[in-house]
């Protein structure tokens, strides 16, 4: 083994250290979702640099809480680029950084902070510590390990887990069509359009609005995400599993 004082066996040990301590990311990222520091910085657009006390007066309008602690997490995340950290008038302060704000709720209730939340709810935490379980035995899932049930039959029996994942997609899926139907003219010449792993129909709802050409859209998912779809005008919610079958139609789109 190369001498324990080189500069590579150094940074090899601060390397494995942050490794270790990475969980301190997605927590810290969950907290701040929680607590809407985002929506709390952007003010209706001013994402002025605000010290911890100002964020935390705005979050907790009744007062209380730890200015000192939120800083912490602040500073954490703004080392990972999701806040400006700026010193420059002697204390810190923090606005958002092009990833900080797609945290911001828009004018639809939607952000990516539904998106951060669905992945660290309590049954999903629970199964990060048996993965090594995969390796040892396959028979079974972490997930099942973790929850005596696989993810698909839980998220049946948690409608506000479903509810979450639905708001998480859709949070996801907008920006994503706003950006894909400004510049693909794939559509025009569709009639009939089935989306698989719709979700709640958000995509199909937009491609619908600008193509009035398609007559009919089938939102594709898994029965029990389908059961919690919203009704959309064109849109008909189809439950199955893709892996069986997919409905007929002009065109498939999957994303």
């Amino acid at each position: 083994m190369a001498e324990q004082t080189t500069e590579s066996r150094k940074q090899a040990r601060l390397a494995i250290l942050e490794l270790a301590n990475m969980i301190s990311v997605p927590m810290s990222l969950n907290a701040v979702v929680r607590l809407n520091v985002a929506d709390a910085i952007w003010e209706g657009g001013s994402n002025a640099p605000l010290t911890a006390a100002q964020i935390l007066a705005r979050v907790i309008p009744d007062g209380g809480g730890d200015a000192e602690n939120l800083q912490r997490v602040l500073r954490m995340l703004a080392s990972y680029g999701v806040f400006e950290e700026d010193i420059g008038s002697g204390e810190r302060k923090y606005s958002l950084t092009e990833v900080g704000k797609t945290l911001v709720t828009d004018e639809h209730g939607l952000s990516y902070g539904a998106y951060v939340l669905q992945h660290h709810q309590d049954a999903l935490m629970r199964a990060w510590p048996l993965v090594h379980e995969a390796v040892v035995d396959p028979s079974k899932e972490p997930f099942e390990r973790a929850n005596g049930e696989g993810a698909y039959d839980y998220y049946l029996k948690k409608p506000e887990m479903n509810e979450l994942m639905l708001k998480a997609m859709s949070g996801v899926s907008v920006p994503f069509m706003i950006a894909l139907l400004e510049g693909y003219p794939g559509f025009q010449n569709v009639e009939k359009l089935v989306d698989v792993g719709g979700s709640g129909g958000d995509c199909l709802k937009m491609i619908l609005q600008k193509y009035p050409n398609i007559k009919e859209g089938l939102n594709f998912d898994l029965p029990e995400v389908v059961a919690k779809a919203p009704q959309i005008p064109g849109v008909t919610h189809v439950g199955g599993d893709m892996f069986k079958f997919i409905p007929q139609a002009d065109a498939i789109f999957m994303k």
